[in-house]
């Protein structure tokens, strides 16, 4: 899948798919062949952080 390059468009989707599809976010990487780290940076930019126990991205 092509996730959209604006990161609150980003931010969407990624909580989306985490949500319905995937229990973890390493689950959702290795699934659509993403980068753990470079998705986590991108999403910092905008203020949220990764939180596993809600397996979603939340603001900081």
């Amino acid at each position: 899948m092509n996730f959209p390059k604006d990161p609150v468009i980003l931010l969407s989707v990624i909580n989306t798919h985490l949500r319905d599809h995937y229990a973890s976010l390493e689950d959702l990487c290795k699934s659509n062949r993403l980068s753990e780290d470079e998705l986590t940076k991108q999403l910092a930019g905008i203020s949220f952080h990764y939180d596993s126990r809600q397996n979603q991205f939340v603001p900081d």
